[in-house]
């Protein structure tokens, strides 16, 4: 099937200009194609004829399962060597977020990945993070190492200031609570950047 009709089965009705077959072509079209819709919120949905709020959840939360769906099945075969595997497990959930989402990679002896869990869900700007909840998690799995991964909404994964000092921090708490830190990757838009390949950390 086709992106349209897919989309169309989630839409179920058309609207006045016609089926939701053509409804689901204009969404698309409007939106800049799929990779447009995971970016989008209610709000721009709603601004398309025929959207109204109960397709635009319906639309999102599909959207979501799908990424979730995607994550779960990328983390149980996963074996982490590089910045660039943390980026392909978590890129698709991340980069279209509207808010910062502060992640763990939780990872074996053998650096498999044992979970992939969300610390903490900040504003656009910021994302408040307390070792406490991030070694709580790693504790829970047995985890041997951690990498720390969270997203740029902005789509630029520059680090800042403040990325730079989290890391250091939360370096210096697994040192006390022997479990490695061993990386830091920011995600943007399609780009994201480790802290550890640029010498930062």
């Amino acid at each position: 099937m086709t992106n349209s009709e897919l989309l169309a089965i989630l839409l179920r009705t058309g609207s006045s200009d016609g089926s939701a077959l053509r409804l689901a072509e204009r969404l698309l079209e409007a939106q800049g194609g799929l990779a447009g819709l995971g970016g989008s919120t209610v709000e721009e949905f709603e601004k398309i004829k025929g959207v109204g709020s109960a397709k635009a959840i319906t639309i999102l939360a599909a959207l979501e399962l799908g990424a979730r769906v995607g994550s779960i099945a990328s983390a149980s075969r996963t074996i982490i060597r590089s910045a660039e595997d943390v980026a392909n497990l978590l890129m698709p959930r991340l980069r279209y977020e509207q808010r910062e989402y502060f992640m763990a990679v939780l990872l074996s002896t053998k650096n498999h990945v044992l979970k992939t869990p969300v610390i903490s869900i900040g504003t656009l700007n910021a994302s408040l993070v307390h070792p406490r909840e991030l070694f709580r998690q790693a504790i829970n799995f047995s985890a041997a190492s951690i990498i720390l991964v969270h997203n740029h909404p902005s789509g630029d994964p520059a680090p800042s200031p403040e990325d730079i000092e989290l890391t250091r921090r939360m370096i210096e708490a697994g040192k006390l609570m022997d479990i490695q830190v061993l990386d830091h990757v920011v995600i943007g838009d399609a780009r994201y950047i480790s802290l550890k390949d640029k010498g930062i950390i």
